[in-house]
């Protein structure tokens, strides 16, 4: 039976596997050899050989992942902030300076996907996060299957829609996605990998056994998307049928759709991966930017600045953008960077404390940390309006209400807002979970003229209220508020007695 050896993982000349680390000291020795011992184990306890092949391939790349962060902890390697720069000017590319077409003889190149591996537990849901309604009764799926159908049929084109999902996502979605069947668009899906997580006291893996407890496997970020998109088999099928190109989003940023003119750049640029990156402001402090590192473009992400220096990496003035994770991907130049082993994304260490109390680690990387890898790799710095995501259900205020007008799936600003900007929303915990959100409200308030929204504690909005300049709603413990329907609050402080002040 096939397993994992010292002399396999050296055999594929992959940067910092147990070949390279000439064992820095004992214990990264140790666990690195009682981790293959497990990881075999695992192997071992699968019977079929197809499925145990598959999940081989799966424990060697997690082998691999692991001993690099062996690696970098036994030597303390982490980022030199006196090499840390700005990226010179011609690495991000303005938004404005690109031409501007309105048709693209390469967009039947093209193959569009979405990373939904992500559960909608932060919201109060059960499932896939791309299955929570955010507009019109449509989920975040049913708005990206609507937009690709129209471009599709517009543009006389057959651009297929990926989803990459996870272990947690997969079932249910392919379940969603059936309803589709009639519509006018290809969609395909694949798994990321799923790797074990890591107990932090023993470093080894916390599972007993490939089908046991499915809470102690977890996908590992979506840097994860090279490797499983050419383990599925579905790299190959896209360059066999003449696509070139991938536009990655997140499912949940309803501002990412396909733009034409970004990608006409990056085939006149000669660029293997472009990343939108936009403008930061105080609410993106913790988004990952993109600096030069000894002379090469980098992704940083906060998580991997010295605790010393994250106030510097908070910085407007310093860092002035964020990624978006809108990324554009050379289809070819990712089968090549894989195939030679090239890709060594920086590792994310994730703490976690299961519900038994066990303290565990999971090891990922992110997707955009491979911009370092491809050919002319730069930023382009889009407008605002490509990164409109829901995290929240203060996000989700937003896009439900009339700030934004819907067409073919796509989400613009309204034009009868008079400024650019959206507003800060911040609903509590009252509004926490999308069912209690939407029993908050006879229907969405009218923000049009909205500049800053607070709401605590038990408060409800009638019908057609509209809300303008700043507006603070605080109901203490123990009172409820209800805004009558047809209420119009401009700048204006609601106590617990529904006593409203100028403000």
């Amino acid at each position: 039976m096939a397993t994992l050896s010292p002399q396999t993982t050296r055999g594929q000349h992959h940067p910092h596997t147990l070949s390279t680390l000439d064992f820095q000291g004992a214990s990264s020795a140790a666990a690195a050899n009682a981790m293959r011992t497990e990881l075999n184990r695992l192997i071992s306890l699968i019977k079929d050989e197809k499925e145990r092949a598959h999940f081989q391939t799966e424990m060697g790349n997690f082998f691999m992942l692991f001993n690099r962060w062996l690696s970098e902890r036994s030597k303390g390697t982490k980022i030199n902030w006196d090499k840390v720069k700005s990226l010179p000017e011609d690495q991000i590319v303005p938004y404005d300076s690109i031409p501007k077409v309105t048709s693209s003889s390469h967009l039947n190149k093209l193959a569009v996907l979405k990373l939904n591996g992500g559960l909608g537990t932060t919201m109060g849901c059960v499932g896939p996060k791309s299955a929570i309604e955010v507009r019109d009764g449509m989920t975040f799926l049913d708005l990206s299957v609507r937009q690709i159908e129209y471009l599709n049929k517009a543009k006389n084109v057959n651009v297929p829609f990926i989803l990459m999902n996870s272990f947690n996502t997969d079932d249910e979605t392919k379940r969603i996605v059936q309803k589709y069947a009639t519509h006018n668009i290809e969609i395909l899906t694949f798994n990321q990998s799923r790797y074990p997580r890591v107990n932090k006291d023993s470093l080894l893996p916390t599972p007993r056994h490939p089908h046991g407890n499915i809470a102690d496997w977890y996908p590992p970020g979506h840097g994860d998307l090279f490797d499983s998109l050419n383990n599925s088999g579905l790299l190959d099928q896209l360059i066999e049928d003449g696509k070139e190109y991938l536009f990655v989003s997140n499912v949940d940023n309803l501002g990412a759709t396909v733009d034409e003119s970004i990608l006409n750049h990056m085939v006149e640029s000669g660029a293997e991966f472009l990343m939108e990156v936009t403008d930061k402001t105080r609410a993106d402090i913790k988004g990952g930017t993109l600096i030069d590192y000894e002379g090469s473009i980098r992704l940083l992400e906060i998580a991997q600045v010295p605790s010393e220096h994250v106030e510097d990496f908070k910085s407007i003035k310093k860092f002035k953008i964020f990624n978006t994770n809108n990324l554009w991907v050379n289809l070819k130049a990712i089968k090549r960077v894989v195939e030679d082993k090239e890709l060594s994304l920086e590792v994310i260490v994730n703490n976690k404390t299961t519900e038994s109390g066990e303290k565990v680690i999971q090891l990922e990387t992110a997707v955009g940390a491979g911009i370092k890898h491809f050919h002319n790799g730069h930023g382009v710095n889009v407008p605002r309006s490509r990164f409109l995501p829901v995290k929240s259900t203060s996000d989700l205020f937003l896009v439900t209400s009339d700030l934004y007008a819907l067409n073919h799936g796509e989400l613009s600003l309204n034009p009868k807002r008079m400024f650019n900007t959206v507003p800060l929303v911040k609903l509590g915990d009252h509004f926490k979970k999308v069912n209690n959100f939407l029993a908050r409200f006879n229907n969405p308030p009218h923000i049009l003229e909205l500049d800053h929204l607070t709401v605590s504690g038990d408060v409800t909005f009638g019908s057609d209220v509209v809300l303008k300049g700043t507006v603070i709603i605080v109901a203490n413990a123990g009172s409820h508020i209800d805004i009558p329907s047809g209420s119009i609050l401009e700048s204006k402080v609601v106590s617990g007695n529904l006593h409203i002040l100028d403000h």
